[in-house]
């Protein structure tokens, strides 16, 4: 039997906070519990937000923490080829379209069904369901707008991706930081509707390029922020329909701010690098994420 594999995938759009050093540590502890590999990935898709710098300073990060981990870093910007079968699988089997409804366009076409007394549903993000009015265009309008170069991105035909499905989908979820004990959980993507698979630019987006990552890595356990645990769902079914396999899971807690809210790159909440500089330890980090 080969070892579990942990894996531990920031993405270089920020520095690292308190809230990425808990999970890091996290899966290293669980990884070394029961003899398993702990391997780094960076999740670098969104080539306009990541940069060398913000990846050279994950890494300092974790060297510093004392993290360990298996060579090669995986690097998913190097690995767009892969994400590109994947999606061309789905479109073999008629699970994708085109669309071309803008950012604008969704919100007048939702502001005009509210209007009318409509409620319009959300994902479990808060955000408003795709409309997919632009699902019933035809094959030959679909290429003129794509030949004519209007923007669009590739979503996941919820509807048809799910009535293949010969029965329900679920995801075996582990309910303590020890991995103690674990349940089954229903998965529900259709909360998430017509979710972006890809776009037109870059032929992947978050859902695809993990759950091809974590099969073609050998992930055997996802162990990650709570904040992520809805989204599971929606790769859970892309797992059942690529046939990969599905790793377990373990959704840990949050680290929050000072005033409860979930700490955030982009607000520079907690950075590891601020907190070195400031004179703070690898064990002073341990005691704040309260693992030691």
């Amino acid at each position: 039997m080969s070892a579990p594999v942990f894996r531990f995938a920031p993405s270089p759009n920020g520095e690292l906070h308190l809230g990425h050093a808990y999970s890091a540590l996290l899966n290293e502890q669980l990884a070394a519990a029961i003899g398993g590999r702990l391997l780094l990935r960076i999740e670098d898709i969104d080539t306009t937000r990541c940069t060398p710098e913000f990846e050279a300073g994950i890494l300092r990060d974790l060297s510093w923490l004392g993290i360990r981990w298996e060579e090669p870093v995986r690097r998913q910007s190097e690995h767009f080829d892969a994400y590109r079968d994947m999606l061309e699988r789905l479109s073999r089997d008629d699970l994708v379209y085109p669309a071309f409804m803008s950012r604008g366009e969704i919100r007048a076409h939702i502001a005009e069904s509210e209007a009318k007394g409509r409620h319009w549903p959300r994902d479990p993000d808060g955000v408003p369901i795709y409309p997919a009015t632009d699902k019933q265009l035809s094959s030959s309008e679909r290429k003129r707008r794509i030949t004519e170069g209007a923007p669009f991105s590739w979503r996941l035909d919820m509807q048809a991706a799910l009535s293949s499905l010969p029965a329900p989908l679920a995801w075996t979820e582990f309910t303590d930081e020890g991995l103690g004990g674990s349940r089954a959980v229903e998965a529900r993507p259709q909360e998430w509707g017509d979710v972006v698979i890809a776009r037109r630019e870059i032929p992947t987006s978050y859902h695809l390029s993990v759950v091809t990552d974590d099969a073609l890595q050998g992930v055997s356990h996802v162990v990650r922020g709570r904040d992520l645990y809805a989204a599971t769902s929606v790769q859970r079914l892309l797992q059942e329909l690529l046939g990969l396999p599905a790793p377990a899971y373990f959704h840990h807690r949050l680290i929050l701010g000072p005033d409860g809210r979930k700490l955030s790159k982009s607000l520079g909440d907690s950075g590891l690098a601020a907190l070195r500089d400031g004179g703070a330890t690898p064990a002073d980090i341990r005691r704040m994420v309260k693992l030691w």
